[in-house]
């Protein structure tokens, strides 16, 4: 027993002195961390500013992040705006921009800020969409298991796998698999769909619950709550939105984005050094839009952006009729392989900047014809897309039935799923309301814009209307002439053509005289 005891203390002596190298280490690499983030973050946030960043570039990259509906504004309003070559190569569907091709004015993909690294700056404007963070990750599982779900027509795992790389292989069109997050989100979520398939036809899944919350049918998905725990859905979905418009995505071009990105995932309280960069680029872009707000975000789109690419482009080729801007906008036909749903159509309405853009009516806006043909476009354009999502999706919802996802059905999820969805994108959070602060704030500056343009108008109309009134008052008076000190009557001008006579006659007097008396001398 006696032994025993100096045993014991030596033990516990090791393990207290083992604990606090751990407690050192651990300091230590907190510190390295943040001295990672913290030169990241300065050098980010010093970076030079365009002086009129309202005004649109040469370029327009558009950084689409994954679930806010930006596909329609692609589709909708930037391909009927901008020509096929005019495009970047690459863009859409590939991680990463090939800059081989100078003279591109549009950059439209999924890859995050860090893209900037690879574009003239200066001559660059970027803008972006963002959405609620608890919509945006509940649409983010939504859309994974439908796209996974159309797989599940081939008999096993292995089948689907080597069908889909023959069909790449031979496609020159864009694949979902080849797009960042999909190309990570999809190939997960089809092995589990799989795995769970094969698991119900040998009977392994019989002791799982049955469930009416159609985002917790186990025996078909993966469960929401499940999903959301994923380490995948910690490296990829959660604070996807700041990690996008920060630049550190595990797509991202930068070379020290990886090293930033681990220790802000480690240490959680270093996420607000990557809040604040993001918050600064939303800052320096030329429009920010909000997916609930979908109607007036468009048309406050068309209005910014879409009237600066059509100005821009009648300033490039003057010899293009307007005609050929009207057919190229009002054709709807294109090919999907992506397919944003659920775009939330309630506006905020939590100012009249709200309501303003939210109206549909052109007319009492004063929209311009262009922008008013814009829009009439986009609304078609949209409602045909939707029209094929919905089928789409309705066809691969039924091949996890009961997961039938809707609306409707997210009333069912948990409150305490909802919650901790909210906790784990706290960066996202933040970063949607200062959105919504800049969203409005492009609101009241284009409202300000119009009542200039409204006041030019009216002063323009006063002078013409002034110019015509003193035109016409003329004609009522012949009698009248006008110098340049003012209008004279007709009687001081016939004096003044008298004076001049006599003058001359007086003149011509003297000479006469002055040459008789050279004569009689």
């Amino acid at each position: 027993m006696g032994s025993a005891r100096p045993v014991a203390l030596s033990v516990l002596l090791l393990l207290l002195v083992f604990e606090s190298v751990n407690v050192i280490s651990n300091e230590d690499e907190f510190l390295k961390c943040q001295r990672i983030v913290r030169k990241w973050s300065d050098s980010s946030l010093n970076e030079k500013v365009k002086e009129d960043k309202h005004t649109l570039q040469n370029l327009l990259f558009f950084l689409h992040v994954p679930r806010t509906g930006g596909r329609t504004y692609f589709h909708c309003f930037l391909r009927k705006l901008y020509a096929n070559n005019s495009e970047c190569p690459r863009s859409y569907d590939k991680l990463h921009f090939d800059p081989s091709k100078s003279d591109c004015r549009l950059l439209a993909t999924h890859d995050d800020y860090s893209m900037m690294s690879r574009l003239p700056k200066e001559k660059t404007s970027v803008v972006t969409i963002l959405r609620k963070p608890v919509d945006r990750v509940l649409s983010t599982y939504e859309f994974a298991v439908e796209v996974a779900a159309r797989f599940l027509v081939h008999p096993n795992l292995t089948s689907a796998t080597q069908m889909t790389g023959r069909v790449r292989s031979k496609s020159t069109g864009v694949s979902t698999l080849d797009i960042w997050p999909w190309k990570y989100l999809v190939p997960w979520m089809r092995k589990d769909l799989f795995s769970r398939r094969d698991n119900r036809m040998h009977g392994v899944l019989k002791e799982f619950k049955e469930s009416n919350d159609p985002y917790d049918v186990e025996k078909i998905v993966m469960p929401l709550h499940e999903f959301i725990n994923d380490p995948v859905a910690h490296e990829i979905i959660h604070n996807g939105a700041t990690f996008q418009v920060a630049g550190l995505t595990n797509n991202s071009c930068l070379p020290d984005a990886h090293e930033v990105r681990h220790c802000v995932r480690k240490y959680q309280s270093l996420g607000k050094y990557v809040l604040e960069v993001a918050k600064k680029r939303l800052d320096d872009m030329l429009y920010v839009g909000l997916t609930e707000d979908h109607k007036g975000s468009a048309t406050m789109f068309a209005n910014v952006v879409g009237v600066q690419i059509l100005s821009q482009l009648q300033e490039l080729s003057p010899t293009v009729k307007k005609a050929s801007f009207n057919e190229r906008v009002l054709s709807s036909s294109f090919t999907e392989s992506i397919h944003d749903t659920d775009h939330s159509e309630n506006s905020t309405d939590e100012d009249e900047v709200h309501q303003f853009f939210s109206t549909g009516n052109t007319k009492t806006r004063n929209e311009t014809k262009t922008v008013g043909q814009l829009m009439e476009s986009y609304e078609v354009c949209i409602s045909s897309l939707r029209k094929t999502q919905a089928r789409r999706r309705t066809a691969s919802l039924k091949r996890v039935s009961p997961a039938n996802f809707s609306k409707e059905a997210r009333l069912q999820i948990p409150e305490m799923v909802f919650q901790q969805i909210i906790s784990l994108n706290n960066l996202d959070v933040e970063l949607y309301k200062h959105a919504q602060t800049i969203y409005v704030q492009q609101g009241k500056r284009l409202v300000s814009k119009k009542v200039e343009v409204e006041r030019q108008k009216k002063i323009s109309l006063q002078r013409a209307k002034h110019l015509v009134s003193n035109r016409v008052e003329m004609e009522r008076q012949p009698n009248i002439f006008i110098n340049s000190y003012g209008p004279i009557s007709w009687n001081e001008y016939s004096l003044s053509i008298a004076v001049l006579l006599l003058l001359v006659l007086i003149i011509v007097i003297v000479k006469v005289r002055r040459r008789t008396l050279k004569l009689k001398i």
